[in-house]
């Protein structure tokens, strides 16, 4: 062992904590979770089956084999599965999000764990240990060096759902502890993931998910093969955080201490509109401002209050955000987002349609909406929203929204998130017998044999 170098890394003490981990020992609640997750993201798979990045990213593998690829007839290696099933979930920001990170856990880790069980361990109670576990080191790596990440230019998604890929297909396959920090090691090599999309709407966000999902079977293939990994992969001078936050200093005990014995994953948001997470709440107080009878034409002027660390994603530059220039970039588009939920009562899957974006009554409102930083906001601990009108006679009205409805202080129920399957099944296509047949399989999935067959077409 190299002088300087922990006895014990960071990823040794994680690693010890997931292999003593047994199946049936997760609690109630995060099982619920796992469960609502999968409903989840099967739904956005099918929603975003049709669409021409899932065209794009399915006719670029040329990896055929035995797992199932989420509404299609065509199947693929587990790596390749898990790339386009973790693409569509992710594909129209509708999937879940850790409101600490901001990460999105789903859309990585259901489908690396799919794949790598349907594949090499079809065992439910597997799986399902594997979906908590790599659910729970995304997270929470999310937490050691906070907003840190995405300062220095990256998607954490794509960064740390690597390595919670890896950790969850690790724990579903029985890897050791030796072998775990292995695949750790392993999956640092392949994190990436920038977030220049933001500049023109382009598809590479879209991705992130799907390639951070296929990169932690290999990792965790390649350690349960005897491949070696460094096991300061965290904290080393070459670390991952040297590498994508600039710094090794942070606090792990975010991610060890009490791993195993409290689930950060029990406060998992779903979303209600499928758009930037932190523009959410911005809805919310549109939509309400908009339930007094105010219209959009008496509105003269729009401020928010905005966290610092939300800018650069989502309010500027601002003549864009007000004007989209494609419905992609429309979803991480503060001014425009409220102002669609003002016009039109709400957000859904049809406001990101080349039409929907040029909405003259859409335009006009947005081009009145601009910020302010709040240098006491809570993000991303909590997300809040806030607008400020004022309206052409002079008065001024107020809306506020404390918290991300969704999320942990108002969770949707196990009813919104079959009724938001059953939405994103039909967008994508799919009746209602076969919608129920995949709700029905997925009922039993994690207490039986993983078949994934009724999800195919």
């Amino acid at each position: 062992m190299s002088s300087g170098l922990p006895k014990i890394s960071v990823a040794e003490a994680l690693a010890e904590r997931i292999a003593a981990l047994k199946p049936g020992a997760l609690p109630q609640a995060t099982t619920r979770k796992c469960e609502d997750l999968l409903i989840d993201v099967v739904g956005l798979c099918v929603t975003a089956r049709n669409e021409d990045y899932i065209r794009s990213s399915l006719a670029a593998c040329d990896d055929d084999g035995p797992c199932t690829v989420i509404g299609h007839a065509r199947r693929l290696t587990a790596a390749g599965a898990a790339f386009v099933n973790g693409t569509a979930a992710h594909g129209e920001d509708f999937d879940d999000t850790f409101e600490g990170g901001p990460v999105h856990a789903g859309a990585v880790i259901v489908p690396a764990v799919l794949g790598a069980c349907e594949r090499h361990s079809p065992d439910g109670r597997m799986a399902l240990i594997g979906i908590a576990v790599g659910t729970e080191v995304l997270c929470r790596l999310s937490l050691v060096v906070p907003k840190a990440v995405h300062k220095a230019g990256f998607h954490p998604t794509a960064i740390f759902g690597a390595m919670g890929a890896a950790a969850g297909v690790g724990a579903a396959l029985g890897l050791n502890a030796k072998q775990m920090v292995d695949a750790l090691g392993i999956a640092g090599s392949m994190a990436g993931g920038i977030i220049e999309y933001l500049a023109e709407g382009a598809w590479t966000k879209r991705l992130h998910a799907g390639w951070a999902a296929q990169s932690g079977i290999r990792a965790a293939l390649l350690a349960r093969s005897g491949f070696v990994g460094p096991r300061t992969v965290f904290e080393g001078v070459h670390g991952l955080f040297h590498g994508f936050a600039h710094t090794t200093k942070g606090d792990y005990g975010a991610l060890v201490g009490d791993f195993g014995t409290c689930w950060v994953t029990d406060t998992l948001a779903f979303k209600p509109y499928p758009c930037g997470t932190m523009a959410q709440p911005y809805i919310d107080c549109a939509r309400r401002l908009a339930a007094r009878g105010i219209k959009p034409e008496d509105v003269a002027e729009i401020v928010c209050e905005v966290a610092e660390g939300t800018v650069h994603r989502l309010w500027e530059p601002l003549a864009d955000k007000r004007r989209p220039r494609n419905g992609y970039a429309a979803k991480f588009a503060t001014p425009y987002l409220l102002a669609t939920g003002f016009v039109h009562g709400g957000v859904g899957l049809g406001a990101f349609t080349e039409s929907a974006i040029r909405d003259p009554r859409v335009r006009a409102l947005a081009a009145k909406v601009r910020f302010v930083i709040d240098p006491n906001n809570p993000y991303p601990n909590n997300y809040t929203g806030h607008i400020r009108a004022t309206l052409g006679d002079g008065s001024v009205i107020e809306e506020r929204q404390p918290y991300l409805r969704g999320g942990a202080q108002e969770p949707l129920t196990r009813q919104d998130v079959t009724d938001k399957f059953r939405l994103n099944a039909q967008h994508g296509g799919w009746g209602k017998a076969q919608g129920d047949a995949a709700l029905k399989m997925m009922a039993g999935l994690y207490q039986g044999k993983i078949d994934l067959s009724s999800l195919q077409n």
